[in-house]
């Protein structure tokens, strides 16, 4: 099988779609739940800090309990967990209650199956295709997490970074990923760095918090998969399509002046397009420069 994935390119790509549609659907779990088994951890120790015993709750994580209808609570089979196709067999409903199911879970699931098929599609049958549909699926559920509670959780973003360094450690270096260890490790240190020395730049010149230092430790896992080189075209990426969305939607009003965005989610589409495209774009840029 693994020889026939790797002579035939369509059915390599088609595989990871697959794959894709189905980590998406996981993901959707992990959007939804690590949240929730972060507010309840920190709720368990306030109460432990202020020496009261926390209150027996029943078991709440990525696995139990079974997926289930917020609305009736009916658990979701088998059947009706087909990522995309049993959303749209059931019309977007729930089956038993007839309650509305959020589109986004099947466009999460959508998203994921086909950026996956894209990073195939980029790097091949090769093992920087596996470090790439990893962080792939890495900035997707952060992207989602922070657009939803504006936090980008420790439990996704330092494993995240601890992984780039291990990539680049443990797998032959590529064109551009996995980067050598040198470049990682420097990439990890100055996409810190650079975006902390802003955070209070800004603090001191305003006296306001203009990100959060979950955003620090997501530049700094981009750098160390995609070294020091990537960073300064993934914030200006990151920044300029910020800005664009947030002026468009206070034009639009669907945003209040002065209330934060997430910057994750631009930072994580910034590094992707870096991890597919970047090293191209650079170049075509400088280009316009003249030769070097």
């Amino acid at each position: 099988m693994i020889d026939l994935l790797s002579h035939s390119a369509p059915l390599y790509i088609g595989a990871v779609l697959l794959l894709g549609l189905l980590v998406g659907s996981f993901l959707n779990v992990v959007i939804h739940r690590l949240p929730v088994m972060l507010e309840r951890a920190w709720r368990r120790e306030a109460l432990a800090l202020d020496g009261k015993e926390p209150p027996e709750q029943p078991p709440y994580n990525l696995v139990v309990p079974r997926s289930a209808c917020p609305g009736c609570k009916a658990p979701i089979t088998a059947l009706q967990n087909i990522p995309v196709i049993s959303w749209l067999a059931l019309r977007g409903r729930c089956a038993s209650c007839k309650r509305p199911i959020g589109a986004r879970y099947p466009l999460v699931e959508l998203l994921t199956g086909v950026l996956s098929a894209l990073v195939a599609w980029k790097f091949g049958f090769t093992w920087a295709a596996a470090a790439a549909l990893v962080l792939t699926w890495f900035l997707i559920a952060m992207a989602f997490i922070d657009i939803d509670t504006q936090l980008l959780p420790d439990n996704l973003t330092l494993p995240l970074l601890w992984l780039g360094l291990a990539a680049a450690l443990l797998l032959p270096a590529g064109e551009h990923l996995p980067v050598d260890l040198r470049t990682a490790v420097t990439g990890a240190i100055a996409g810190y760095l650079s975006l902390w020395s802003v955070y209070h730049l800004f603090r001191l010149l305003t006296g306001k918090e203009g990100m959060g230092y979950g955003d620090f430790k997501l530049l700094a896992a981009l750098g160390a998969w995609l070294g020091w080189q990537m960073l300064l075209p993934i914030i200006i990426g990151a920044a300029g399509v910020g800005a664009a969305v947030g002026i468009t939607a206070i034009l639009l009003r669907r945003h209040t002046q002065g209330v934060p965005m997430a910057f994750g989610p631009y930072l994580a589409a910034a590094g992707w397009l870096a991890l597919m495209w970047g090293p191209e774009l650079v170049d075509r840029y400088l280009s316009f420069y003249g030769p070097r």
